[in-house]
């Protein structure tokens, strides 16, 4: 399986395991009145699936994105040692002459 689709199966699993984690604590803490509507209701159920997959789309969107990010990572620049100088801005004086053409004229 190639790295790119391994990452992202990896990805969304963990963004899905997320959701669940909020869906239960959304359900147990009786946010919205959602554990009524979940365990006291016919179809609570769906209810239940629906909050926990559109939630688990979010959160494997953003779970893949911030290791898509992370890929991009470079560990390997210079761990010590001489530092190179750093270049400094220094301003140029450049000399420019005064002509009269510019008078105030009224």
């Amino acid at each position: 399986m190639p790295k790119l689709v391994r990452l992202y199966i990896v990805n969304v699993l963990i963004g899905f395991a997320i959701a669940m984690a909020f869906a239960v604590g959304l359900v147990l803490l009786d946010v919205a009145q959602l554990r009524h509507l979940v365990l006291e209701t016919d179809s609570g159920y769906l209810a239940f699936v629906m909050l926990w997959f559109a939630n688990g789309i979010l959160f494997a969107g953003v779970q893949f994105g911030i290791a898509v990010m992370r890929l991009a990572e470079d560990d390997r620049g210079p761990r010590g040692g001489r530092r190179h100088p750093v270049a400094t801005l220094r301003p140029i004086p450049v000399r420019v002459e005064a002509t009269s053409r510019h008078v105030r004229r009224r």
